[in-house]
């Protein structure tokens, strides 16, 4: 008898999948975490019932994360992932040689040491040099950290559990004040179909602290309906504005130039949330 993975998305809405076998099934201090092998997808890490990564599509949503900060900052050297503990966009903020040091923040330490056990192509970079990975509250590492950083990134699951804490405004206003003078900080923010409100209310907040504020979009097909958003929070530097010399070839399967630019060409009704 088949063997099938549904993520319930909403009431009324799901996404299924046909497993070909169970990895690991465990429960940790924070969370139900599964990793399947999956017919279409590859490996897929599910946190609480919610698909996170699989092997298939990842790379879409830890380059859009990454890139688009990075190459809107003129020189990243110190870079904060909060959350991603599967290692994802560490992978990514590495391809950038500007970079001295990545610090992980990880609140379960069970993800990383899953990862890096069934999803060795998406985890295997924590052990970098440049890495420094940390298990602990991302909220309070945030607290703690004053002006240590060019570019923040938020890898968080959907707020819910432990990651509730990281769409609040409290959240924005300690990353501002955990950034230099110029940094740049980026948040995945769901999608607009299920989930309109809190892509408004995100918007606003960031709003309110960050002179320069923008949503823009990816195409990943495992998350909820397929489009997926993201919130840049900047000091300075506008993500529309990078000149083209500022861009430089890395090894990527989603993320271009000419696509930094236009993810930010918003469908109309996802404009209309801003307003």
């Amino acid at each position: 008898m088949s063997m099938w993975f549904t993520e319930k998305q909403t009431a009324n809405f799901g996404i299924t999948a046909k497993i070909k076998q169970t990895l690991t099934t465990v429960q940790t201090d924070y969370q139900d975490l599964n990793i399947i092998e999956t017919e279409e997808w590859g490996k897929m890490l599910v946190l609480d019932d919610m698909v996170m990564t699989t092997e298939k599509d990842e790379f879409v949503y830890h380059e859009m994360l990454a890139h688009v900060p990075l190459f809107t900052h003129p020189n990243p050297k110190h870079v904060l992932v909060v959350g991603g503990g599967d290692g994802g966009v560490i992978r990514e903020v590495l391809k950038h040689p500007s970079v001295e040091k990545a610090v992980l923040v990880e609140i379960d330490g069970q993800v990383i040491t899953y990862s890096k056990k069934y999803l060795p192509t998406i985890a295997g970079y924590l052990e970098d040099p440049r890495v420094e990975v940390k298990v602990e509250d991302g909220f309070l590492y945030i607290a703690n950290s004053k002006r240590a950083f060019d570019v923040i990134m938020v890898d968080s699951t959907e707020p819910v559990g432990p990651a509730v804490n990281l769409f609040t405004q409290g959240f924005y206003t300690g990353i501002s004040q955990a950034l230099k003078d110029d940094g740049i900080f980026v948040a995945q923010t769901d999608n607009p179909w299920f989930k309109a409100d809190l892509i408004t209310q995100v918007y606003h907040d960031v709003k309110a602290i960050f002179p320069i504020t923008k949503l823009y979009t990816a195409n990943i097909p495992t998350y909820p309906s397929g489009l997926w958003t993201f919130t840049m929070g900047s000091k300075i530097h506008d993500p529309q504005k990078v000149k083209e010399e500022r861009f430089s070839t890395i090894n990527t399967k989603y993320y271009t130039s000419e696509l930094h630019m236009a993810a930010f060409a918003l469908p109309k009704f996802v404009n209309d949330l801003l307003t």
